[in-house]
């Protein structure tokens, strides 16, 4: 039961994102999220997107720092990863 957080390498807007997900559930992931001040329109299916400079305010709110990979591996565990056919409506 935790909110995750990755390394932020995603590159967009001029600056690099990175994601942050429950291994619990949505409402845990919408909580933490609307707490933090991150926006509704951060949430893109399964996770909300976080600009680099506020990871380690994230970090220090409980969000428990991981390599992308446990994080995908975890939200999968949980059974809620959307796959990216699911995201594209393929």
């Amino acid at each position: 039961m935790a909110v995750l957080i990755d390394e932020p390498i995603w590159p967009a807007h001029g600056r690099l994102w990175g994601h942050l997900v429950s291994d619990t559930s949505l409402d845990e992931l919408h909580a933490f999220a609307a707490a933090a001040g991150i926006p509704d329109r951060g949430f893109d299916h399964d996770h909300y997107d976080y600009p680099e400079e506020r990871r380690e305010l994230l970090i220090a709110q409980g969000a428990e720092p991981v390599t992308g990979k446990e994080l995908v591996a975890r939200l999968s565990a949980a059974g809620l990863r959307v796959s990216q056919r699911t995201k594209r409506g393929l």
